[in-house]
Formats: C-alpha cells, structure tokens, sequence
C-alpha cells in the first residue's frame, strides 16, 4: 500500500450502495436512533459518526456539516459507500477495529497514509447479539485540532446502544415468527419442529435439539443443531445440510419481511426415551456470583422453589441481580425447555403495557396491526413470565393478571372470546408493595397471589465480602467484551471499594469496573485511579449537596485528572480537551485548589472548603 494516499477509493455508485443498504437494512435502522441522538454532541465538537458494514463500507454518516469539515470529509472521501478497511486503507480506526474486533483510537500520524493523517478517529464494533459475530463498526471521526479523548468512550456506548437496539429488533422479529407460524404446528406430538430465525439460526423446538438430531439422522460427529443459512437468496440459502430434507421447511414471511423459517419433521415410529428434565439444574444460578452466606441462602430458596409453578415475588434495591435470579429461577425449572419473556412494567405506558401483556385483535385500536397480535403472556405460554417493576402495574390491567395467574385465561384487547394460558409468573420490584396495599395503589388479592413465594435479594453494602469475586467476574466480562489487555485492582482498591455504600448495588460496581478498565491508566487500578466519592468516604455528605449527577462527575474527573498531573492546569485542560479559562472556571466553582499535588492536599482542601461553607451557613 502507498503510504502517500490522501484518500479512500471512491464510494460505489448509487445503485450499489442502495443494494447494499437493503442487504443491512437491519443495522442501519438500530443504528439510526443512535446517531440521531449524537446529532448535538457532534456539531459541538466538531466531529462526525460513521456507521460501516463488517466490511468497511460507510453505510450512514451523521454530524456537523460546517463548510470545513464537510469538505475534509469529502476530499478524504469518508462518504456513504467508500471503503474504510484496514486492507484498502492501512491502519485507520474504521479498518483496525474491524481486524482486531477491538475498540480503537487513532490519532493523526498514528494514521498509516499521510493524507489522513489530518483526523483523529475513535472506533468500536459492533457485534450481533446473538452469536457474537463482528457486523459493523461505529467510528467518531474529526481534524485532530478538535481532538476530545472522550470519543472513544462515547464510540463504545454508541455500539452498546445499537447493539441493544439489534437485539430489540430480533426478539421482536422472533415474537412475530412465533405469532405467524401457529398455523404452521402440526396439533399431534408426533413431528419434531425447529424454528429458525431470519439469519437461519436455531432458536427454539418441541424437544432437546441432541435428540432430534438424533431422531432426524444427523451425523454423530455434528455437534451443535446446523443454522440454514441467510435469507440473502433462498431462505436456507445452500447450507442445508443433506439429512434436513428441503420439504421439511416452510419460510414465515409478514408483510413482505421473511422472519424465519419453520421445520416440522415426522418422528421415527419408535421414540426412545427422552434425558431427564433435571439434567441441566444445577448450571441454573451459574451467573450468580457469591460467596456470601446470605446470598447462598437466596440461591438455595430459588432452587427450591423453582421445581414448583407458584409465583414467586423478589424484592431488593435497584441494581442487585434480580433478574438474573429469575433467569435462574426459570433456568432451574421444569420449564427451562420454553420461553423466558421479560417484561419492565415501568418502561411502557398503560396503553401500550395492556396490548403488550394481552394482545390485541385486529383493529382493537388505531395503528393496530393487520391481524392482530398475542401479547407476552401467550408468547410465554408454557414457561415463564418475568414482570419487572411490578409495583408499576396500572390498577386497571391488575384484575385482568390476577385473572389470568387464578384461572389461566386472558382475553386479548378487543376480543370477547377466552384464551388459555398456562405461565409460572416470577415478579420483582423495589418498592414496599405492603405500603402500596396501604396506600391503595396496589390490589390487595393480586399481593397476596403474587407473595406466596417473597425472596429478598440483599444489597451490595450487605454482602461486601462478594466484592472481590464481582470485580474478578467484571474484569474478565470487560476483558472479552472490549478486548482490553489484562488488568487488576490492587487490594488497597479493593478494600475501599468494600466500604463503599454502592447505592447502585451490582449494577453499579459491574459500570464503575468497567469504565475504570477503559479509561485506566496502567495494568494495575490504584487508590488514585478510583472517583472520589469512593477515594475519600468522609466527603460523602455535605461535598455532594447541591451538585446534580453531571456536576458531580465532572468535578470528580477534573480533580482526578488535575491530582494524576500534579496540579498542571495546563495539562488538564489539554487532557480534557477544554480551554484553560475553562478550567480555572470550573475549579472556582467546584472549591478546587490548582496546586492540589496529593491525596492529602486534596483531603485538606476539600476539607477546608466544608468548614467555610459551614461557618458561612451558621
């Protein structure tokens, strides 16, 4: 490759680009709320965000369109269609992110041809959430004058965003297979069906894939259930393997939208004997990590309980894990063979939760779907429904739940006639459902039916001899996740992380790991390295009064960065990417004094500011 390059090739043409818009309609649409989102950050700062394909290729590029930059962008030719691979145009953050699957800044000369050399990027990956698979890339590229290194940062939560976003979009796209291809279901239990979503991947059967596979011929030396193929051309493309015959398999298509493919294969006339239920039990809590005694008592309850259908209600603080106990619930049930559905009562308006939990028919409503369309609780059918924030169930859709848990039956929206319904219904909240009863917000029989089995998860600050087992987990999780190379805390890191009240709980303490993995300076995260709410308890009241969450942040990052560079104003506005006037500003606003060199000047002076503030006050 000629190092003098000064541009990418030119993008395709528009005929090409359109085609390859229609082939990864799917990312581009989770990727568009994303950018649409970052529209402001980027005319700030001066910057764009480009979308691209696995293969480099610019699908979608949002941003500040001031003259200078739009002609850069142009003469360099990061447009739509152009190709950013790391083979077409040596080391860039687009091309390297994608080789490496690895989250990646590149600053200026660092850029292989000296035509770019101009920009300073920040990419990150995009994976899909299913199998893992490198899709796309997510890249924030400006002229390195307006360098911010907080870019990389944001390129990484935009690809967790649109990564969520993609696995949004394929549970819906599996809700809606699972809805059109009733039809398909032979009522006998003598076939074997295999649904398969639109990429062609085995995602749900009427039986334990290893025996079917068995039933149907497959090879011994085959390991896992085959996928069919993509729905580029045929929808099991040529993948097929020869033991799934073609006349087995029926395409679902809705609205023109191919959303998988159904298999139903006749069973052999004598059926052996099917792998007791239990078998996989015991990985049921597996994501459970603890060692405390009082959290081994939770995990043995849910055990438990689990070989029951009673509902059970989990109570605990935000951000402790309970979800991932009703997963274990399910997990460790005789149900664990069908679907798992999770609902957040308190992220959906009434409206929407009714038709969500029930379904609707056909023109229930405006903007109702052709059809109609079964609601959570019927998808759940057979195995179990995870109702998170159950305290935000509207009092009107509570008798229609009580209902359906008394006697098994739901009536979709708009629709007089009685469906059966056969769910184990796991609940959780972190209100006092008892004070809600109290109060009348919520119904007294549907507590009472939901608390027959009450589990309390307990909070971090109960079990703090987990913390160093959690940062372990977290670590490893953030290692494979971002590819960071191996770090560790040090243990006077982790004694001050044991002694902080993580009002977050898990959540909390897994979002603070991995952001210090990310931003860290070194193999090992000091004391210095840790925020200063946690570095210094005594500050916890009094310092933290009168600042929102955002001030409070940005104070803290000033005063790290201003303590790691020994009080250098200078150097911490270029760290930050922010004028000095600025800084000073902020320093004066926040009682930060310039010259703070250590922990223990830093300590005094906070420690001064409280007693003027306190004398001022008196």
């Amino acid at each position: 490759m000629d190092y003098r390059r000064s541009q990418a090739p030119l993008p395709m043409n528009d005929e090409r680009l359109h085609r390859l818009l229609d082939k990864r309609t799917r990312l581009v649409h989770a990727g568009a709320s994303t950018m649409a989102l970052a529209r402001d950050y980027m005319l700030e700062t001066g910057t764009v965000m480009v979308l691209t394909d696995v293969d480099g290729i610019v699908l979608r590029l949002e941003g500040d369109t001031r003259l200078a930059l739009r002609n850069a962008v142009e003469k360099t030719h990061l447009l739509p269609g152009s190709n950013w691979s790391e083979t077409t145009c040596g080391t860039n953050a687009i091309g390297t992110a994608l080789e490496t699957g690895q989250a990646i800044q590149v600053h200026a000369t660092e850029h292989f041809c000296s035509g770019i050399q101009r920009w300073t990027c920040s990419a990150s990956v995009i994976r899909d959430p299913i199998d893992g698979a490198v899709i796309g890339a997510i890249d924030i590229s400006g002229l390195s004058d307006s360098y911010g290194r907080q870019a990389l940062a944001l390129a990484i939560s935009a690809a967790a965003r649109i990564e969520a976003q993609l696995l949004q979009m394929e549970m819906d796209a599996r809700y809606r297979l699972l809805d059109q291809c009733f039809w398909m279901l032979p009522a006998t239990d003598r076939h074997h069906t295999v649904l398969f979503d639109s990429a062609g991947r085995p995602f749900k059967a009427n039986g334990e894939m290893a025996q079917i596979m068995r039933d149907l011929g497959a090879p011994r030396c085959q390991p896992d259930f085959p996928q069919l193929g993509t729905s580029d051309d045929r929808p099991w493309g040529t993948s097929r393997p020869a033991w799934i015959k073609e006349e087995w398999l029926r395409p679902v298509v809705y609205q023109g939208e191919h959303l998988g493919t159904v298999m139903v294969a006749p069973k052999p006339a004598a059926n052996r004997t099917c792998l007791p239920l239990a078998r996989e039990g015991s990985k049921a809590f597996v994501n459970v990590v603890h060692g405390n005694a009082k959290m081994h008592a939770v995990v043995e309850t849910c055990r438990r309980v689990a070989a029951s259908s009673a509902p059970v209600l989990l109570l605990g603080e935000t951000g402790v894990g309970k979800e991932i106990f009703a997963q274990g619930i399910h997990a460790a049930s005789p149900r664990r063979d069908r679907p798992f559905v999770v609902v957040n009562c308190g992220s959906v308006s009434r409206e929407l939760l009714a038709s969500e939990l029930f379904g609707y028919v056909d023109g229930a409503f405006t903007g109702a779907r052709r059809g109609g369309s079964a609601g959570k609780i019927e998808a759940a059918s057979g195995g179990s429904l995870f109702l998170d924030e159950i305290g935000e169930l509207p009092l009107d859709l509570q008798p229609m739940l009580l209902r359906a848990l008394e006697n098994g039956e739901i009536n979709r929206i708009g629709e007089t006639t009685t469906r059966k319904v056969d769910f184990r219904l796991v609940a959780a909240t972190n209100r006092d459902l008892q004070i809600e009863v109290d109060e009348r917000r919520f119904r007294k029989d549907l507590y009472y039916r939901l608390a027959v089995v009450p589990i309390i998860v307990p909070p971090l600050r109960e079990r703090a001899d987990d913390i160093p087992m959690l940062v372990e987990h977290f670590v490893a999780q953030a290692r494979t996740r971002y590819g960071i190379s191996d770090c560790r805390f040090a243990p006077e890191s982790i004694a001050r992380l044991q002694g902080h009240d993580w009002p977050g709980n898990v959540r909390e303490l897994r979002n603070l790991v991995e952001s210090l993995m990310l931003t860290g300076r070194g193999e090992v995260i000091e004391v210095s390295d840790l925020p200063d709410l946690i570095c210094r308890r005594e500050l916890r009241t009094g310092g933290e009064q009168g600042l929102s969450l955002a001030e409070s942040s940005e104070r803290d990052l000033i005063a790290g960065t201003l303590r790691s560079l020994n009080g250098n104003v200078a150097a911490t506005a270029s760290a930050l990417g922010l004028a000095k006037s600025t800084v000073y500003a902020k320093l004066r606003r926040y009682g930060i004094r310039p010259d703070l060199g250590s922990g223990a000047q830093a300590h005094a002076c906070t420690e001064s500011i409280q007693q003027s503030q306190l004398h001022k006050n008196s």
